[in-house]
């Protein structure tokens, strides 16, 4: 079953464990799957009810580290080829949101109002949300977390600073969407894949949320392209032609694009259903989730596909994943990285930590 892109998010949607939290990677392809079974439909335990005193104590220190780690103008990433990377702010910006602040308001109302002026500072005249430094970068990648951290901003908070460019951002990525209904690196109408667009359909869809415009016409384009990235054994494809390693199902990239489905208004399906089996069938095998580079990218999307999906599949996903990121918290709060920087790690932990605090209007159920 398929429904439409979600409406207006509820100002200030926190449940009441957002406010106790105030006070306080590509993996090898599986089998080919059996055809789908129903998935169990359970009661839902509350929302802070995983988050152990260990968990809640180690996302205070990612907080405080990221607040060290911002640089006087508002940006994240400093020391690395990151510095100044609108993605890596936008990141840094959700995890305190996920917290419960918003910009000149909570713990980390300070730092999120640099890091909000900074993203609108480096919105560009076409749209393209990206510091000057790193506009052949993959500047997509950037844009799509960039427009979700001020669509989320902006659902929350109402700012009037916000609307024009974040509806500048969203158009552009409107019109940088393919023939097959995707998105890749650049902001053009050439090759697609599942990474870049699940980048480009939470952003629309908090953008939605926030009361801006998104036509229907695209959010289904962009569900066509996903369905027919999955392959038989529930995992997703890179790309839908090229061969070699990115036709083959790998993890991180079948967590996005089961998030791509949830992101896009489906919910019920068919093959959601045999993307999260594939995860779960995939995630704990070794090196699943550690090959360089993709650690991090692929827990935040299977944290959030098994949060959408509710019931048992987060009762049993979250717990492992909590234990195993507090473990591998640095004495100095962050966590490490080996591609990208610490400020991107400990940003992607703290989000996938605070899932449950359903502060943030994008993952609210």
């Amino acid at each position: 079953m398929q429904k439409s892109v979600g409406g207006r998010a509820p100002k200030g949607g926190c449940r009441a464990a957002c406010l106790v939290a105030m006070g306080l990677a590509l993996a090898c392809g599986g089998a080919e799957a059996a055809p789908p079974a129903s998935l169990p439909k359970t009661v839902e335990t509350s929302p802070h009810e995983l988050i152990t005193p260990r968990a809640e104590l180690s996302i205070q220190r990612g907080l405080q580290f990221l607040v060290q780690a911002q640089s006087p103008d508002g940006s994240f990433g400093s020391g690395s080829n990151y510095d100044g990377h609108v993605a890596v702010t936008a990141l840094a910006g959700m995890a305190m949101l996920a917290s419960g602040s918003t910009p000149g308001r909570g713990p980390y109302g300070e730092p999120l109002e640099r890091a909000v002026t900074y993203v609108l500072n480096n919105v560009t005249s076409t749209g393209l949300i990206t510091a000057p430094e790193h506009r052949n970068m993959n500047p997509m990648y950037g844009h799509g977390f960039a427009t979700l951290f001020l669509a989320e901003v902006y659902g929350m908070t109402n700012d009037d600073r916000i609307r024009d460019k974040l509806k500048l951002a969203v158009k552009t990525i409107i019109n940088s969407q393919n023939k097959e209904g995707g998105w890749r690196y650049f902001p053009v109408r050439r090759e697609a894949d599942v990474s870049a667009t699940v980048c480009q359909m939470m952003a629309l869809r908090a953008a939605r949320n926030a009361g801006i415009a998104v036509p229907k016409s695209t959010v289904d384009a962009c569900v066509e392209y996903i369905r027919r990235c999955q392959n038989p054994d529930g995992g997703f494809a890179y790309m839908l032609s090229g061969g070699g390693m990115g036709m083959g199902s790998l993890l991180p990239r079948s967590a996005a694009g089961v998030v791509v489905l949830y992101s896009a208004g489906v919910y019920e399906d068919p093959q959601i259903e045999r993307g999260l089996r594939y995860l779960q069938e995939q995630a704990f095998q070794p090196m699943q989730f550690r090959q360089e580079g993709f650690y991090f990218y692929g827990q935040y999307y299977a944290a959030q596909a098994m949060w959408y999906a509710g019931g048992d599949h987060w009762r049993r996903w979250f717990p492992r994943i909590r234990d195993e990121l507090v473990s591998q918290q640095q004495p100095t709060g962050n966590w490490q990285d080996m591609t990208v920087c610490p400020e991107y790690a400990t940003a992607m932990a703290c989000i996938v930590l605070q899932l449950s605090n359903n502060c943030l209007p994008i993952f609210q159920r």
